[in-house]
């Protein structure tokens, strides 16, 4: 598949041009100098950086809460990773009845506690159809992240704490000193995983903006669906495919020798 697809980036495979003759380059000259695709390339960038940042703040901060027993304490953990279950899809449809205009109960509450009329547009308005977007991806991913970082808060050896809290180290030096250095891997792999994820954002996007208004939550994913499956220009969206590849190629060979660098020390 992926030789053919290298093939198809070179040559007009489109449904709306007959014959299949060698183009060279132009697929990718197309893709290069079109505004959408870099408004694309550089949304993604934008929205997955900031969903995935704010999810790994999140995760932290309940892998903390959590790392220590208490009761009741597998029930809360259970209703925390409910999300990860959720079809993207479900989330995104859950998402929009909640936040449409005039019938969701967002703007509603926000009155009551404002004790002023709001009537935003959270999929139609910038930059409020961003913030749905970012808040409907934090709500279903921060429990991944929250799972990988408990898994490696309860690997570190509880002598640690033990030896600190007799020197008179207290919790915030003992998190700097301790918990982080020991963490580092688990973060990075947790971060790497997340974003190779968080990069391909689509089936929200889908459900709840339909790309729209206009162009203006169009992801690398959903420009590249847009040109292959709705304007029928195939082997564009292949030769973008393999340009779109150079983003995420980056951001692994960046985390993964980071990850080797602290697995090393």
């Amino acid at each position: 598949p992926l030789l053919f697809s290298l093939v198809v980036s070179f040559i007009n495979y489109d449904f709306q041009v007959p014959g299949h003759a060698f183009v060279g380059l132009k697929n990718f000259e197309r893709v290069v100098f079109d505004p959408v695709a870099r408004w694309s390339l550089l949304l993604t960038a934008c929205l997955s950086s900031i969903s995935v940042a704010i999810e790994f703040v999140l995760g932290l901060l309940v892998a903390l809460t959590m790392v220590r027993s208490f009761p009741g304490r597998g029930v809360v953990m259970s209703i925390l990773i409910v999300p990860l279950f959720i079809s993207p899809v479900i989330v995104g449809q859950a998402w929009t009845l909640l936040l449409q205009r005039p019938f969701g109960p967002t703007n509603y509450i926000l009155t009551q506690l404002l004790g002023q009329e709001v009537t935003i547009g959270w999929m139609t308005e910038r930059p409020w159809l961003y913030v749905s977007l970012i808040i409907s991806d934090v709500w279903q991913w921060t429990p991944f992240m929250f799972v990988v970082l408990l898994a490696g808060l309860t690997a570190i050896p509880p002598n640690l704490y033990e030896a600190a809290e007799l020197d008179g180290v207290n919790a915030w030096q003992a998190f700097w000193a301790i918990t982080l250095p020991h963490l580092g891997s688990m973060m990075l792999l947790a971060l790497t995983f997340r974003l190779l994820d968080a990069i391909r954002m689509f089936d929200t996007i889908f459900i709840m903006t339909g790309g729209g208004p206009g162009t203006q939550t169009y992801t690398a994913s959903y420009y590249l669906y847009t040109v292959g499956f709705t304007q029928f220009h195939l082997s564009q969206a292949t030769a973008g495919s393999w340009l779109f590849l150079i983003f995420p190629a980056l951001v692994v060979t960046l985390l993964v020798r980071r990850l080797l660098k602290v697995e090393r020390v």
